[in-house]
Order: C-alpha cells, then sequence, then structure tokens
C-alpha cells in the first residue's frame, strides 16, 4: 500500500469507520485491530487512530495526541445544498453553515471525534 495518506485521531474507531463509510462512501482497506483502520474512497486513504493505541496514536515529548483541530481534507462534491440535506437527515454535525467564497460554496462537516471535512461545490464555468 504506496501512496499519500492522511492521519486523522479518532475517539472511538468503530464510530469513525461508520461515519466514514456510510456517510461519505469511503471503503474499509485494513483494520488490524481495534486502535486503527485504513479507509480508501478514490485515490485518498484516510487512516484512522485512537489516541494510546500504539503506533501514531503513541505519546510524544509533546502529550498523547488528541482529534480534533482545524486541519482537513475537502470532498468534492455536485450539489453541495443536497449532500447536506442527506447528511443532517442522518443526523450528521456541522461547524457552521454553508459560506460562498471565490471558488465555489463550502461547509465544515465533523466526524463523530470532531475532525473536520470540508464538502466543497466549486462554481461552474
Amino acid at each position: 500500500m504506496g501512496g499519500t495518506s492522511i492521519r486523522y485521531l479518532v475517539d472511538d474507531v468503530d464510530a469513525a469507520v461508520d461515519f466514514y463509510t456510510t456517510l461519505l462512501d469511503f471503503e474499509v482497506q485494513m483494520r488490524p485491530g481495534p486502535g486503527l483502520a485504513a479507509l480508501g474512497r478514490d485515490d485518498l486513504r484516510l487512516l484512522l487512530n485512537a489516541p494510546g493505541s500504539g503506533g501514531a496514536g503513541q505519546s510524544t515529548p509533546r502529550g498523547i495526541p488528541e482529534p480534533g483541530g482545524w486541519n482537513r481534507f475537502q470532498l468534492e462534491v455536485d450539489d453541495l445544498a443536497a449532500t447536506v440535506q442527506h447528511l443532517r437527515d442522518q443526523h450528521a454535525r456541522f461547524d457552521g453553515e454553508i459560506i460562498t467564497g471565490k471558488g465555489g460554496q463550502q461547509i465544515l462537516l465533523m466526524d463523530p471525534a470532531g475532525n473536520l471535512i470540508e464538502l466543497f461545490e466549486p462554481f461552474s464555468g
């Protein structure tokens, strides 16, 4: 498994796997233990680790890594309003409302641990 991955720390790996596979069409690529899962969607590989679970979840001189923060990855969608409504119907949590920028519209979706996913609909043009 080569390539580039994004790693998110999550409080509950099972809840995160369910969130990403059910709501955002990721597929489980690897699940070697309770504290780690590797998911894939298109060319994106997302690694989910529980803090203190070993590997990337281990304590460092700065302390034990924690979930959350402002870093995020972006998923492009065709119809942001419809996607947001579908996710709200599934009880997904958002940080704010849809905002419009120079290149399109976006909203920040939160996974069960509070990590952010930017949903983005570019302006057609």
